[in-house]
């Protein structure tokens, strides 16, 4: 027995109660194939025959799980590849319970089986999913003998007490998909210019997505230490975009996901405002020449800026002067050099407001994040140190997505419950019994994977061993509220949304 018995029972798999049998047997299954191609040269893009999945699974879901999500490599097998769903879940569901295991959150034995029961049919039965990272990554050793090479990945030992290099990528995993880097004024070093290089790769190349606020560097005309001039963020923006694209380009998993951040005092907050709006100028010159200005097309291949969400953090003064505007028009705002005065300037108000709306306008970025009100519901301000709001201790950044708002060098790991499969349309009734058993499964699932996480760097190894940041959301919910009849927007879909959301 462990501390968590009372919430670990059969819920999902009563009908495996002192029986034999396997939790893969609740579930009828059927063979499809998956062919995809691209849809403007006919290029085969994922071809895999025989595949097993759930006959609940209509295609377009055996579509994603297949090209996306099947493991293409180093399976044992005829194939070499994963080619069943009952695969896929195997794999994730007994990396999670060995990982408990290991941290004695469960009991071996009965407790062990049911929680692994439970988190598997969950998964076929598409009551929840992981993040994209952990389909990727989780349970490749563990199920396949995969290891995958030694690229100075880390975890916390909490016996030793202390950050230690992964023996190889697979032992333990890569399972969160947000984080959150920190990145100081220098090129060489730990949190350096350089090491924000390495740090994305290793991020990109396992399928994560990470968010930086760039303002610590000095801007392009600041003095340099060693003589000369600084070239500037915008020039160091632009290389790490580059190597976003090329993750991206060689990449097995997915796109490059990335999130860039600057303080509205920055001395180059105008060329960042406005650096992807010029960029489509430059996509709609080379589209009239001819060039292809698809998604994936040579003009926007072109360009730069283009693999990262970009966002400017207002300041509560800032945002102050933009509402009286009206009363003083001329109202300035100070931008700052972060280690040279020389570039100091002010700047009106409404000449940055007006360039922020209409570039926001031309392109949706960059988006705004007011960097007061996100510290003021700040839930850690003391960070690991115990300084109370200093500046290292402040929410400076969000993931690319935006919901993941917390420290820097640190990461969350994400699940999504589908509320549908807890709605009964034919009765209008919600299976609360089974939603919230089924917030106690995946809370389990994302624990395990910080125990046996590993990270980029040991700062973030160890940050994240600290404060076990976890993200289980909900998804569906539009559907849920039109099978009910409810408007999105009414003051019973609203009372119903936040009560499942807790």
């Amino acid at each position: 027995m462990s501390v968590l018995s009372p919430i670990i029972k059969r819920h999902f798999t009563k009908e495996l109660e002192g029986k034999e049998g396997a939790v893969f047997d609740l579930f009828e299954w059927k063979t499809c194939d998956v062919l995809l191609k691209d849809y403007k040269t006919g290029r085969v893009l994922t071809d895999l025959k025989g595949l097993e999945f759930p006959v609940s699974y209509f295609q377009q879901a055996c579509d994603i799980i297949a090209s996306k999500y099947f493991r293409k490599a180093g399976v044992p097998g005829d194939a070499g590849h994963e080619t069943s769903m009952r695969q896929v879940a195997d794999r994730m569901v007994a990396f999670w319970v060995a990982s408990l295991l290991d941290e004695g959150m469960i009991s071996p034995g009965e407790e062990a089986d049911i929680l692994y029961d439970e988190l598997v049919y969950a998964l076929l039965a598409q009551m929840f999913a992981p993040n994209s990272p952990q389909w990727f990554n989780t349970g490749l050793k563990l199920k396949y003998g995969i290891e995958g090479g030694q690229n100075e990945l880390y975890y916390y030992d909490p016996d030793q007490d202390q950050v230690v290099m992964s023996e190889d990528d697979y032992s333990r995993t890569q399972a969160s998909a947000c984080f959150i880097l920190s990145i100081e004024d220098k090129l060489l070093g730990p949190h350096s210019i350089t090491e924000g290089y390495v740090s994305e790769t290793k991020l990109f190349k396992g399928g994560s997505g990470t968010g930086t606020n760039f303002s610590s560097i000095r801007a392009e005309g600041e003095a340099l230490s060693g003589g000369g001039h600084s070239s500037g963020l915008m020039s160091f923006l632009k290389g790490l975009d580059r190597n976003a694209g090329a993750t991206k380009s060689g990449g097995t998993t997915r796109r490059a996901a990335k999130m860039v951040c600057l303080d509205i005092d920055h001395p180059e907050i105008e060329a960042f405002i406005t650096w992807k709006a010029r960029e489509e100028d430059k996509v709609i010159a080379l589209a009239k020449m001819g060039y292809d200005a698809d998604m994936d097309g040579e003009a926007y291949q072109t360009v730069s800026g283009q693999n990262s969400n970009n966002s400017v953090r207002f300041s509560d003064e800032f945002m102050r002067k933009v509402a009286d505007l009206d009363r003083n028009p001329t109202a300035t705002s100070q931008l700052k050099g972060r280690r040279d005065a020389s570039v100091d300037r002010q700047v009106p108000v409404r000449h940055l407001w007006d360039l922020f709306n209409q570039s926001a306008w031309r392109c949706a970025d960059p988006a705004p994040q007011f960097d007061d009100t996100f510290n003021a519901w700040h839930t850690c301000p003391a960070g690991e140190d115990g300084e109370v709001n200093a500046k290292h201790n402040r929410i400076n950044s969000t993931n690319p997505c935006g919901e993941y708002a917390f420290l820097a060098d640190t990461s969350c790991n994400l699940a999504s419950l589908n509320l549908m499969r807890f709605y009964d349309p034919k009765g209008h009734v919600f299976d609360i019994d089974s939603y919230v058993h089924m917030i106690s499964m995946a809370q389990l699932a994302l624990e395990a994977s910080i125990h046996w996480g590993q990270f980029p760097t040991p700062a973030i190894a160890r940050k994240t061993w600290a404060f076990r940041a976890t993200g289980l959301g909900l998804t569906n919910l539009a559907s849920l509220f039109m099978s009910a009849g409810l408007p999105y927007d009414s003051d019973q879909a609203r009372a119903i949304g936040a009560a499942l959301a807790g």
